[in-house]
């Protein structure tokens, strides 16, 4: 795999924002097909349904330390392309052989180990590749093209669900992670410095206070999305129930548009962070982000065109703080163990996704299903209190450095 040495800059940004969304093409075909085809035909509660789709997140929590902490020992496009290869087959997999709760939770499962070696490693093989200095435009382009990714796994997964069966669905998506691969042929080799100590040594982690609230805000960030992601076509299907909508209204238009804004949503708050300072530009959007899930919540009966307004603006404050928050952390982080940053990033993130994608589910059977306006107030409040802890721990961080500097220590 000697690579093409002279694929660098904004080329081999490209190029691996590219992999990136073929990688992502199965992300959420689960939770695309969950309200419509899985439950009603395995007879899953919400819960269950929720459960099972945490399954991805909670692969991927369980990996992501070994895997991207890796990364600072060997090249991260090895790892990058044995994730993308298993991400591809698990997904797959799915299709052929899932037949209720169990199975599927299990293969979804290895679905998100996959994923974790492929998406953390793949933003470590990327700032590895780039010059010295800073990197934060091209994290925030690569983190944001995520919403891309997720928006046509959405709109691919529905498409081909709705015309061939939701079996049919898992073998396409299966097929998008082979854009990885092609990129981790196409980028130059790298022989990282030899590291020594333990492999999963998080304590000059722990360390960094700066880096640590970025790392749970952006947990408080993964709650939100991962939630909404789960349950958006679910949500959707209950307004077209009980409201109704124009017929070109779908779910499929909704979910795909709600993923593919969240794209320029989260150049911008990356742009408004670097001009206004990223506590308090992260801050106001989550605040503002848990304004307009309660928003939603509190209007779940009205008229479909005032609610895919309102989903339309959560889709743009849901990911808005994402790449700075990425961004964050990635600058705060100590070069010689960025890896290990990087993992311990994604395993709260996604622990905290695993929470979110559960909490709602176990959200909306209490207050009443899916077919309840009350089951999805509640959701709604379940999101809102989830994304508030975010300024909380960025608060956290600030007055431990406040302190640092007071006390003239070094707070990293």
């Amino acid at each position: 795999m000697g690579g093409i040495r002279s694929l660098s800059g904004w080329p081999l940004i490209v190029v691996m924002c590219i992999g990136q969304v073929g990688n992502l093409l199965p992300h959420v075909t689960l939770s695309a097909n969950l309200a419509q085809h899985l439950m009603p035909e395995w007879g899953l509660s919400a819960a269950e349904g929720g459960l099972m789709a945490s399954g991805y997140a909670f692969g991927y929590m369980l990996a992501v330390p070994v895997l991207t902490t890796l990364t600072d020992r060997i090249d991260a496009r090895i790892v990058l392309l044995c994730g993308s290869i298993v991400s591809g087959l698990a997904t797959s997999a799915f299709g052929i052989f899932a037949q209720g709760f169990w199975s599927g939770m299990m293969i979804w499962s290895l679905a998100g180990l996959g994923f974790a070696g492929a998406y953390m490693p793949g933003l470590k093989a990327l700032t590895d590749r780039l010059p010295a200095g800073d990197t934060s435009r091209a994290v925030t382009l690569y983190t944001s093209s995520f919403s891309v990714g997720v928006g046509l796994s959405f709109l691919v997964a529905q498409v081909v669900a709705d015309r061939w069966g939701w079996r049919a669905a898992f073998y396409v998506t299966g097929i998008g992670p082979i854009a990885m691969v092609i990129a981790c042929l196409l980028i130059e080799g790298r022989r990282p410095t030899p590291k020594a100590g333990h492999l999963l040594n998080f304590g000059p982690v722990f360390d960094n206070r700066e880096a640590l609230g970025y790392i749970f805000g952006y947990g408080a960030h993964c709650f939100e999305l991962y939630g909404i992601r789960t349950w958006l076509v679910g949500f959707w299907t209950f307004v077209v129930a009980h409201q109704g909508a124009p017929s070109w209204l779908t779910p499929v238009l909704m979910s795909f548009c709600f993923a593919v804004i969240s794209m320029p949503a989260s150049i911008l708050g990356n742009e408004a962070a670097l001009k206004f300072g990223r506590h308090r530009a992260i801050t106001i959007v989550m605040i503002a982000s848990a304004c307009v899930a309660i928003v939603i919540g509190l209007n779940a009966t009205a008229p479909a065109w005032v609610l895919a307004l309102l989903l339309m603006v959560y889709g743009l404050t849901v990911p808005a703080d994402s790449g700075a928050l990425t961004a964050g952390m990635s600058a705060a982080a100590v070069s010689e163990h960025r890896g290990a940053t990087l993992a311990l990033h994604s395993t709260v993130g996604f622990a905290l996704s695993t929470i979110g994608a559960v909490g709602t589910g176990a959200a909306l059977d209490i207050a009443g299903g899916p077919q309840s306006a009350n089951g999805w107030l509640l959701v709604f409040i379940v999101l809102a209190a989830g994304i508030l802890l975010g300024p909380l721990a960025l608060l956290w961080a600030r007055g431990i450095r406040a302190q640092a500097r007071l006390s003239g220590i070094n707070p990293k």
